[in-house]
């Protein structure tokens, strides 16, 4: 019998994604621009920091996910996680968007020390919430429709960090961005903390392994790469994440420095955001009917050629660059709740393929790609405009310079949305698939119970 989750449970799982959001979101728009605009590092400081601290955090994913599968306590196994860091996450949020009034070394020896710290604590936050999504329905429909609701809420704020931190570092600032920076991010990490803790007391785990199910990492990990379905899953969430990253940090000196007008970027990140959630709200009634894997290539094809258009829009056609932008994202927003519900799917059919269920090792190893994409979507733009001669000091770029911005953010970042596609034409699980093994798990499980 597949579980229906009340509108209650959802809302309330959805808000811990806004929480984690300010600061995710924070790192895909502006955490390039803060690093070189604000805190004082040049570009290849910025983006060599970017990736080797991405890159070598990320691998604390799937240790952070053996670790949650192995948690007993009276709350579950991924809950307590969410509780427990609430507080800290903030801290250590504040503490990263501070800018010292040291030397540059010493500053270059903040910001790794600082950024490592977020990486982290985002992880050990991380990685128990998103495995929830496995363990608090069996129904793979209601798992997409978790999934649409937490990138709701993950989108919306998404929408007020585009719209408001650009203002809102202004005013609390006034002239001086360092202390608007600080300022903007303790007001959002007192109101992340209040989200988690709600999140924390409205969700339930319901999915539990068998019982008799023995402790062991090495199993565990064997059957994670015998599973063709979270190969391709990995691979397709390394590149939409690069994708992402390459995008995102690239738009602010788009604007900055080609279009030549930074007050606009707000506002387009507006347009954009309301795309996304549009696409979003849409993304399980189309699911539903066509299923997740051929909406997702759908999705990730049409965001790809839609990214690369503005390489040839006029920088100053501000409609058109608007208007292909909230289109973009309305495609790129259908494929937001698939790719969260799609690791609940792979972690049925490893259990349907092996009798051993580890949510929490296959969710953390999914997001350790999320989080390699990101490393190398954030290291690759900042060595990209780097290459090209972007100076984050100068008020004018060369031709060279505005030639590169615009290359990165639009057929870099496409051709890298494109090679999503190509993981996921080898993914295993269609529709009529995900619904049989749900099925007979259900079935499975009834023996536990006995």
């Amino acid at each position: 019998m597949t579980q229906k989750l009340p509108v209650k449970e959802k809302v309330g799982y959805a808000l811990g994604d806004m929480a984690a959001n300010f600061v995710f979101q924070f790192m895909i728009v502006l955490q390039n621009d803060f690093y070189t605009h604000t805190f004082g590092l040049t570009q290849a400081q910025a983006g060599t920091m970017l990736g080797v601290v991405g890159l070598s955090v990320a691998l604390f994913n799937p240790v952070m996910g053996v670790i949650a599968d192995r948690t007993k306590t009276k709350w579950g196994k991924f809950r307590p996680w969410i509780l427990w860091t609430a507080v800290p996450f903030g801290v250590v949020a504040v503490l990263t968007f501070t800018t010292p009034d040291i030397s540059l070394a010493g500053k270059l020896i903040y910001a790794w020390v600082t950024y490592s710290a977020l990486r982290v604590i985002y992880i050990v936050n991380n990685v128990p919430y998103a495995s929830l999504t496995a363990v608090m329905t069996d129904d793979p429909d209601e798992r997409t429709s978790i999934s649409s609701y937490r990138q709701i809420a993950a989108n919306l704020a998404g929408f007020i960090i585009g719209m408001f931190v650009i203002p809102l570092v202004g005013i609390f600032g006034q002239g001086n961005d360092a202390l608007g920076y600080q300022l903007t991010m303790g007001l959002l990490s007192i109101v992340a903390a209040v989200f988690f803790f709600i999140t924390f007391f409205t969700t339930k785990e319901r999915i539990q392994p068998d019982p008799q199910q023995k402790a062991n990492v090495g199993q565990d990990l064997a059957d994670l790469f015998g599973n063709k379905a979270f190969v391709a899953l990995f691979l397709a969430t390394l590149f939409y994440f690069t994708a992402l990253l390459v995008r995102g940090n690239d738009v602010p000196a788009y604007f900055r420095y080609v279009v030549g007008d930074v007050s606009l970027f707000p506002w387009f990140q507006g347009v954009s955001l309301a795309g996304v959630l549009l696409g979003v709200a849409c993304s399980t009634l189309v699911s539903m009917r066509v299923g997740k894997v051929k909406l997702f290539i759908g999705s990730m094809v049409l965001t790809g050629l839609l990214a690369m258009a503005l390489y040839v829009i006029p920088p100053h056609a501000t409609a058109v660059i608007f208007g292909v932008e909230g289109l973009r994202q309305f495609c790129f927003g259908l494929s937001g709740p698939i790719l969260w519900a799609m690791m609940g799917d792979v972690a049925d059919y490893g259990e349907y393929k092996t009798g051993r269920r580890a949510s929490g090792t296959v969710t953390s190893a999914v997001v350790f790609a999320l989080w390699a994409g990101l490393a190398l979507g954030g290291a690759a733009c900042g060595w990209l405009l780097g290459a090209y001669g972007v100076d984050s000091t100068a008020t004018v770029q060369t031709a060279g310079a505005q030639a590169g911005i615009l290359l990165t953010g639009s057929l870099y970042a496409g051709i890298t949305f494109l090679a999503v596609a190509a993981c996921l034409l080898v993914y295993p699980l269609d529709r009529d698939r995900t619904k049989q093994i749900a099925a007979e798990l259900t079935e499975r499980r009834k023996s536990f119970r006995a």
